[in-house]
């Protein structure tokens, strides 16, 4: 017997489904505990990175959902979060086989 390939129905569904759980990762945070918080890190820059793409479309449909750290300590979180979203679609590096 002959193994069947999944359908692009089934592989739209599957993805779907994954970004739709993935959305619980996203970090909502009140304005106000941001602003008296200890602002957000490197670490929290190359987190915030790697979860872009969830918590886009997650504040699509919620307005708590923000993608980018209001509260953020400049550079180095600027830095990680260049870092974290160059790691998910991975980097320059797939540009230089050409």
């Amino acid at each position: 017997m002959k193994k069947s390939k999944p359908g692009k129905t089934m592989i739209l569904v599957f993805v779907l489904l994954t970004m739709i759980v993935l959305t619980g990762c996203a970090d909502v945070t009140p304005i106000e505990d941001c602003v008296t918080a200890k602002p957000a890190g490197f670490l929290w820059g190359l987190w915030h990175g790697i979860i872009a793409p969830i918590s886009f479309v997650g504040s699509l449909f919620i307005d708590d959902i923000a993608m980018y750290a209001v509260n953020n300590n400049g550079g180095w979180y600027d830095f990680g979060f260049v870092i974290g979203a160059g790691i998910l679609f991975g980097g320059g590096g797939k540009a230089s086989n050409r």
